[in-house]
């Protein structure tokens, strides 16, 4: 199996958030992708918490890796896959809400708001499903950096540090 473990720090994460001025932003966001291993499905499921040192000096991006079996039964609407990405991301939020207190921050959805795209099919559910978790609109795509690309790019650095 392709499968990639890295588990996130949570309290390393918090330690290093309470290190930082008010003035840092934090953008949480999650990222997943589909593959088949032995006639099964299967998806990774990539969290990020980017950490932007007073909102312009650079940044620190922590992640985790999970595998999980994936049991959406339509690729081109991946309504369960989605759905979990959404559910993670808000659990994360979740575990560093006190050490983020009053500083900015944004969950960003891997999700698109193109009717045309799969990932519209769970639009308005994720949405609410965020905004009754915390009252804040999540980012959708175009406007969910932390989410397609912090993500991925996170995913893809893990990937190459354990074929090293």
């Amino acid at each position: 199996m392709n499968s990639i473990m890295k588990k996130l720090n949570l309290q390393e994460v918090r330690d290093f958030i309470s290190r930082t001025s008010e003035s840092t932003k934090i953008y949480l966001g999650s990222d997943s992708e589909r593959y088949i291993f032995n006639e099964l499905w299967y998806a990774d499921y990539t969290l990020a918490a980017v950490i932007h040192y007073d909102g312009c000096r650079g940044c620190k991006i922590f992640g985790e890796v999970q595998t999980e079996r994936d049991y959406d039964q339509r690729k081109d609407r991946p309504r369960f896959r989605l759905m979990n990405e959404v559910h993670k991301v808000a659990g994360l939020y979740l575990e560093l809400a006190e050490a983020i207190g009053d500083r900015h921050f944004e969950i960003h959805l891997d999700i698109n708001s193109d009717e045309k795209q799969g990932s519209n099919c769970v639009m308005q559910e994720a949405i609410g499903y965020i905004r009754g978790m915390r009252n804040v609109v999540p980012m959708i795509k175009p406007r969910a950096s932390a989410a397609p690309y912090a993500a991925d790019r996170y995913k893809s650095i893990v990937r190459a540090s354990s074929y090293a």
